[in-house]
């Protein structure tokens, strides 16, 4: 692993302290007023954390469009860094996927919970294993590793920073153009598409994202759907 990230302009890094949760951090930074593309990290041996921190212009059920950004420029990173074979998918909560396992996650909270408020501040934070620290990793056979799936050369490093590049160009493209084209890229990377699901008291098949990336489920009646803002805080 190399020394210290390199962030684009428009980035600040900031490293935490040995112990400290980075999405706590920033959202404790946040809280503060530190400005919007402060992006707080801790890279070890077996895992990387990351946080962006937003500042939004717009209200909460639109800003949540950052958290499909943070995870399609992930999997872009990850995408061009690791070996062909690995597969990168993400679930609609969050959930990270590497060749069909579970492989961390990313979670989302804001400032206020309203969606039709423009929250002061909303945090992304990332979380990856790079080593599984299972007794027996072969009991967990749904869970993995970047290492496990042929990224024994990734350096966390280079992945963050390729991360940011990738989330910057990400969000220049939805304030540039909206939604349409994140949400194109997003649908083919998500999973569980036309499988059962449950999810904010309603329960059937997963039929897709609406133009606001909402989950839209459809029982034996009809559809219902449920906002992306509903997973503010969800994980914190």
């Amino acid at each position: 692993m190399s020394a210290a990230p390199t962030f684009p302009p428009l980035l600040t890094g900031v490293a935490v302290v040995p112990g400290e949760d980075p999405f706590e951090k920033a959202c404790a930074m946040a809280a503060l007023g530190c400005d919007g593309g402060t992006v707080v990290h801790d890279l070890r041996v077996d895992r990387m954390r990351m946080a962006a921190v937003f500042a939004p212009e717009v209200v909460l059920e639109q800003a949540m469009a950052m958290l499909p950004v943070c995870g399609i420029g992930f999997q872009n990173a990850l995408g061009a860094l690791a070996p062909p074979e690995v597969a990168v998918h993400l679930t609609w909560e969050g959930g990270i996927r590497v060749n069909g396992a579970r492989c961390g996650r990313m979670r989302v909270t804001a400032a206020q919970d309203a969606p039709d408020a423009v929250p002061d501040w909303l945090v992304v934070g990332i979380e990856v294993p790079l080593i599984q620290t299972e007794a027996d990793p072969g009991l967990t056979l749904d869970i993995t590793a970047l290492r496990d799936e042929g990224c024994a050369e990734l350096d966390a490093v280079e992945l963050l920073e390729s991360w940011a590049r990738h989330m910057l160009v990400w969000i220049n493209r939805w304030e540039e153009d909206g939604n349409a084209p994140v949400h194109a890229e997003w649908m083919g990377l998500l999973t569980g598409v036309g499988a059962p699901v449950e999810r904010g008291g309603h329960s059937g098949t997963f039929l897709g994202v609406d133009d606001r990336f909402g989950m839209l489920i459809r029982d034996s009646e009809t559809t219902h759907l449920v906002p992306m803002s509903s997973l503010v805080g969800e994980t914190r």
